[in-house]
């Protein structure tokens, strides 16, 4: 019986992990979970899993829930959700948080010895030389979520490192793949949403439709695998089929395969090095697939992955620019406040203005962090 710690229960992933737990009771159990500001789906999973440790994002929220369930520890805030990701009788922590609100709690569930199940990639692409080092000196594994590096990790099994030529992640080109640049002057957070293969929260949606989410993905694959980014690539692929793949000196290479379900490789982070089965998984027929499509990623088309590449590059403190620019930018953008193309432009200024910083403290991520989200509030005002 494996003990979980779910950070950010009521998002997308936080929920298909949910079902995971259900589906496998013998196995895993609920231990505790940070649930934002869903009071409702939180008492929801509250009578269901019956954990000992629920922290909310709010103070209110916490206080109403500690008169419904007196024997629970109820925390809010960034302390409740730092202890949701040490508690003591978790085994496993997945970090299913949205942003960068995810670093330090991973910094401490690693401190605390926790193995790490990672779907927050801003954890990694804000301070991954920190979270490594940090994991690297505890002794903690980190097993990704995220379906390209759980595809990556498991086409690496059994391999040796040293023979990697390439990493392939594939993207599958979001919402307007097939518009030009100048077709996506004036279009709607609704139509940004509506994602042709995968079910996932607004935030990365959007990240997936201007193809920083693979940007970002190529960065948390830098600090995962240990490779520099001349040996990472992506290339567009429609279908979502095939999640990523390794090219190996041989010329070999060895692709993960699978239907977009995100429940695979959470599943598979929580039964490492074992596998369930999954009953309700669509199974993957090639025969109805039929064709599989690919292409090369058009860098002027997608501004925002060369912008990834260009912060990856830089290191030290640009990716933090990076990613907290971003962060804001579509925040502004879901609500309205900007079009859908200004969110590269927002993104791009920060990092021109920026003054690299090569070897930053996690003090100095956190300020950074900070100072740009000012500056783009600042652009938007």
């Amino acid at each position: 019986m494996k003990q979980i710690s779910l950070m950010g229960a009521t998002g997308s992933i936080g929920i298909q992990t949910l079902d995971i737990i259900r589906a496998n009771p013998d196995s895993f159990r609920l231990a505790a979970f940070s649930a934002g500001k869903n009071i409702g789906l939180a008492r929801k999973i509250m009578y269901e899993f019956k954990p000992a440790y629920l922290s909310m994002q709010e103070k209110e929220d916490a206080e109403k829930l500690r008169s419904e369930f007196p024997g629970v520890i109820i925390s809010y805030g960034e302390e409740g959700l730092s202890g949701t990701a040490t508690y003591e009788h978790a085994d496993i922590v997945v970090n299913a948080v949205v942003g960068s609100v995810g670093l330090k709690p991973t910094l401490e569930a690693i401190e605390s010895g926790k193995t790490i199940a990672l779907a927050n990639k801003e954890t990694l692409v804000t301070a991954g030389h920190l979270v490594m080092e940090a994991a690297k000196t505890k002794g903690v594994r980190l097993l990704p979520v995220d379906s390209e590096h759980s595809a990556i990790f498991q086409c690496l099994q059994g391999e040796n490192e040293k023979n990697i030529e390439r990493l392939i992640i594939t993207a599958s080109g979001g919402s307007f793949r097939d518009r030009t640049r100048e077709e996506l002057a004036d279009v709607s957070v609704e139509d940004a949403l509506n994602h042709p293969n995968w079910s996932m929260g607004a935030k990365i949606t959007i990240d997936s439709a201007t193809m920083m989410n693979k940007g970002l993905e190529v960065i948390e694959a830098h600090w995962l695998f240990s490779l520099p980014y001349e040996k990472i690539s992506v290339l567009l692929h429609r279908e979502s089929i095939i999640h990523s793949m390794v090219e190996f000196h041989d010329s070999s290479i060895i692709a993960q395969l699978g239907s977009p379900d995100m429940r695979v490789p959470i599943q598979y982070a929580l039964t490492y090095p074992d596998r369930f089965p999954l009953q309700s998984a669509n199974r993957l027929n090639l025969a109805e697939a039929g064709k599989l499509h690919f292409q090369e990623m058009d860098f002027e088309r997608f501004r925002c992955l060369r912008l990834a590449y260009d912060a990856g590059k830089a290191g030290g403190s640009a990716p933090t620019v990076l990613n907290a620019a971003n962060e804001t930018a579509v925040a502004a953008f879901l609500d309205g406040r900007i079009r859908f193309l200004e969110i590269d432009d927002l993104v791009e200024r920060a990092l021109e203005t920026h003054t690299l910083i090569k070897d930053p403290d996690l003090e100095t991520i956190l300020e950074t962090d900070q100072r740009t989200r000012c500056y783009i509030q600042s652009l938007l005002a």
